[in-house]
């Protein structure tokens, strides 16, 4: 039988947050009545995250968990645990308990019922510091707007819903996990939408982001704008660029001739700017003609990029 949900939740060192995370959930399906699995990806953790995953996994059936040899990120966790998910739609959150588990149903009726692919959460009342993380992070947001073109406040929220068909679509690696919707946006799904979600303060441990996510993440922007346009028909950019340029050189070439000509043998060109700029100018276009060669043999023959190392799984043997 589909399931209704199925709720993905990357870790790493939660193990205090964990029960309390999983029982919440729990209730909250109950209640709603919701066919449900829970997908926990351990990345890495070295704590006793993985042994709490252990325990509630023999508590609860619903609990499913991966377990990473080492720790890779949020991107290559929540690509484990959407290529796992099997319910009608997939919802996310963080395993800090900032993410409110009551925002479920919410978030499952704006898929099933009003249509949207994909619903982010919106944490309009934070509980972060202002000068570290909120103001940043509106400043980021604002950029990310004006790049992208999808008009969310708060994009990089953990607390997510999709349709399956999305999570199946999509390929999520590197940092892009701050980008889902523009990937989900480049993959055809229109219907982006948006809910104010609750934003609970930290109950235990301390966050595992710091100020060079907002670094990183305006350089992935840049990256996913690029790939999303180009990452498929490279030669596209560099042949283009690359027939400009030496274009050119070839016209400066083509001028120091006719200047040759028309003043005769005794004309030297050694004294003409043009002289030293055609070469290195038809040299660059050659090189970025060439470079798009390269970039299509390798976008034609590259293996999969998302390979990681699983130690344990719990439920999800078929994946192995």
């Amino acid at each position: 039988m589909q399931l209704d949900i199925s709720i993905v939740i990357p870790l790493y060192n939660e193990e205090e947050s964990l029960p309390e995370l999983v029982a919440w959930i729990e209730r909250v399906c109950k209640e709603n009545k919701f066919s449900h699995e829970v997908i926990m990806i351990d990345d890495g953790s070295t704590d006793n995250s993985w042994e709490v995953v252990k325990r509630l996994s023999a508590q609860y059936p619903a609990v499913k968990a991966i377990r990473f040899q080492r720790n890779y990120g949020k991107s290559p966790a929540l690509y484990m645990g959407f290529k796992a998910a099997t319910g009608n739609v997939v919802i996310t959150m963080d395993a800090d308990l900032q993410d409110s588990p009551d925002e479920i149903p919410g978030l499952y009726d704006m898929i099933m019922k009003d249509g949207y692919d994909l619903v982010s959460g919106w944490k309009k009342v934070r509980y972060d510091n202002a000068v570290t993380k909120n103001l940043p992070s509106k400043l980021y947001n604002a950029v990310n707007r004006q790049l992208s073109g999808i008009k969310l406040h708060d994009m990089n929220c953990g607390l997510k819903s999709y349709k399956r068909k999305v999570v199946k679509s999509i390929e999520v690696y590197g940092e892009m996990h701050r980008f889902i919707p523009v990937l989900a946006k480049h993959a055809g799904f229109k219907k982006i939408g948006e809910k104010v979600v609750q934003h609970r303060p930290r109950k235990y441990g301390v966050s595992k982001f710091g100020w060079e996510r907002f670094i990183n993440g305006f350089l992935d922007l840049l990256s996913i704008q690029f790939v999303s346009r180009f990452g498929k028909k490279p030669m596209h950019l560099f042949g283009t660029l690359g027939s400009f340029t030496f274009l050119i050189g070839f016209i400066i070439v083509f001028w120091l001739i006719i200047e040759r000509l028309r003043e005769g043998a005794s004309f030297g060109l050694t004294h003409k700017v043009g002289f030293y700029l055609a070469p290195p100018i038809m040299i660059i276009g050659t090189l970025f003609f060439l470079t798009g060669f390269i970039a299509e043999l390798i976008v034609r023959n590259a293996a999969d990029r998302n390979v990681y190392l699983t130690e344990e799984m719990i439920g999800l043997s078929d994946m192995k």
